[in-house]
């Protein structure tokens, strides 16, 4: 029986395998430092290895025989340089098949298959159900949220080499295909220092700047385009979670300061985008009554992020005014010419504000209650027996905490920056909008009193019961906190205080599950059973006290352990919660 690779496999092979093989060619004239010919060598070095394999030689028989046949390198150091210079040369290898991944991308994939936008809104369309898809975005949307770890990033300049390396592929220009790979050869791949939490946060909103922006303004526009009624002007189909300079539980270096200068990154980086955008659009709506509204905006934006001492105040709902004037301008007197350019950045401004992504602040649980215990201690905001009481007494007293508590009377630097951040949220609010901060996260929770410790420290730290702009997210992760989970979010149902937070919060619950502990605590299936049993329970706990229930379950944990897929139950259960959402 003779077997026919599949279309989409033979495209591959086609548009990346053998594209591969004639620019790969190419690397093989690039001069490394104190190697010629590396391409070469390296395929000798194969050669070597697979001859060595057969005769069931070690590795370092094989190294010693590539090393006597092949080089002039004696000494240990020599001969380890020659390695890592092999090593080099690989890792460029990898970014061009990831170029030339990108490039054929579309041509591999079925753009308007299962599963696709365009084959949802046929589908729509065909069946005519336009009325409940606008039913349906009236309040569900997808929010992605970023987490990070050093190793998974790129370089800044070699993710800028690999997005002009898959433009020049899409375009054949093997001129500037073969510039790009000689700047690759020169261009490090590795840093001296090591990468600081503000560091992780900048990698990370490159992709935010140059694929969910772009990407999500096309979303938004082919959903307008064919059903111009079916999105909410209160409810963004699309939202973004950002994990970098606000999670301190997995990063002990992340610190107020790092918090505040990453918004600060994420407002710019936003703002930049906007402005770019608005000179595109000037080059088209050069209409009288238009272009000085463009102008005008362009400023404004300009001096927001390039002249720091003329910066002024701007907003999501003044940018939204202006194109909304622009595009009416352009309807009733321009024929509605490119007013398409217009609603695809009012799009994207109703999807990413000035925040861009909303920077989520995570510690763990224990530390709440040692910053609370410190604070009775040294200020009148607490009663000095506090951590006399019992758990019945703080769960009555959080909630109706008042005052502002004082860092600077803290030498503990963990204390001290943990009532820092709290004050960072309240500032990053009024800076880039409620979304730039809205949602803290709670590691290794285990108890209600858990939930209204981080209540009480936010009463602290500036914000009011009635002004408490903030989501508590509970994240519950060992087997035994999944087990008792349902049991805490009914005891915080039934707290009069926490209730009336929630109803101010939409009547919306954000629950996160398992993340990595419970696959340490109970292996992969055991953690993978306990999140079903929790969600179910919670679910049913949640309907029952008229609460939206919203699963926030973690690339990073027990369903994504060890690259697993999602079991079928996870994917219905993913239904269940109002917006999905993914780290």
């Amino acid at each position: 029986m003779n077997y026919q690779p599949s279309q989409g496999l033979q495209q591959f092979k086609n548009l990346v395998g053998i594209k591969f093989q004639l620019y790969n060619s190419l690397f093989t004239s690039l001069p490394f430092h104190r190697i010629e010919k590396t391409g070469i060598m390296l395929s000798l070095l194969l050669t070597i290895c697979e001859e060595g394999y057969l005769k069931k030689q070690s590795p370092e028989q094989i190294l010693e025989e590539f090393f006597k046949k092949y080089t002039a390198a004696g000494g240990e150091r020599e001969k380890v340089d020659v390695l890592f210079r092999f090593v080099q040369y690989v890792e460029r290898q990898i970014v061009l098949f990831d170029a030339l991944e990108d490039a054929a991308f579309r041509h591999v994939n079925d753009m308007g298959g299962s599963g696709t936008m365009k084959n949802l809104l046929s589908e729509v369309a065909r069946t005519g159900k336009e009325e409940e898809l606008e039913e349906k975005l009236k309040d569900y949307s997808v929010l992605m949220v970023l987490t990070a770890h050093p190793t998974q990033f790129y370089p800044g300049p070699v993710l800028g080499i690999i997005n002009d390396l898959s433009r020049a592929v899409i375009e054949n220009n093997a001129s500037e295909i073969n510039l790009y790979l000689q700047q690759l050869g020169k261009t490090p791949f590795l840093k001296k220092q090591k990468p600081t939490p503000y560091d992780e946060a900048v990698s990370l909103i490159w992709y935010l700047e140059n694929v969910f922006y772009q990407a999500s303004g096309r979303i938004i526009s082919a959903l307008r385009e064919q059903f111009p009624h079916a999105l909410s002007n209160e409810n963004p189909v699309i939202k973004m979670g950002f994990w970098p300079g606000g999670d301190r539980d997995g990063n002990p270096f992340v610190k107020s300061e790092t918090t505040l200068r990453v918004a600060e990154a994420l407002r710019g980086a936003i703002i930049r985008c906007y402005y770019f955008d608005v000179r595109r659009l000037k080059r088209r709506l050069t209409f009288k009554g238009v272009d000085v509204l463009l102008a005008d905006l362009e400023q404004k934006l300009y001096n927001n992020i390039f002249v720091p001492n003329q910066r002024t105040d701007i907003s999501k709902e003044e940018i939204l005014a202006v194109l909304n004037q622009i595009k009416e301008i352009i309807i009733y007197q321009h024929n509605g010419l490119f007013v398409d350019k217009v609603d695809n950045l009012i799009g994207k401004v109703m999807i990413f504000g000035l925040h861009f992504a909303t920077l989520d602040i995570r510690q763990d649980s224990s530390v709440h209650g040692n910053v609370l215990r410190a604070i009775a201690a040294n200020e009148k905001l607490l009663p000095s027996d506090y951590d006399a009481l019992s758990v019945a007494e703080k769960v009555e007293l959080l909630p109706a905490l008042k005052g502002k508590a004082q860092p600077k009377l803290y030498e503990d630097a963990l204390i001290r920056d943990t009532i820092e951040s709290v004050a960072a949220m309240r500032t990053i609010q009024e800076l880039n909008g409620e979304n730039g901060c809205c949602r803290y996260i709670i590691s290794q929770c285990s108890s209600a009193l858990n939930v209204l410790e981080v209540m009480g420290l936010l009463l602290l730290g500036g914000f009011s019961k009635d002004s408490l702009t903030v989501d508590i997210v509970p994240l519950f992760e060992t087997v035994d906190d999944l087990k008792a989970a349902a049991s805490v979010m009914q005891e915080l149902y039934e707290n009069p205080s926490y209730r009336k937070h929630l109803k101010k919060r939409g009547d919306v619950q954000t629950i996160m599950l398992g993340f990595s502990d419970g696959t340490k605590d109970g292996g992969y299936l055991m953690a993978n059973w306990a999140i079903y049993k929790a969600k179910e329970e919670l679910t049913r706990i949640s309907r029952k006290y008229d609460v939206d229930v919203v699963f926030f379950d973690g690339r990073g944990g027990p369903p994504a352990r060890g690259e697993a897929r999602p079991t079928d139950f996870m994917r219905r259960w993913a239904r269940i919660s109002r917006t999905s959402r993914y780290s």
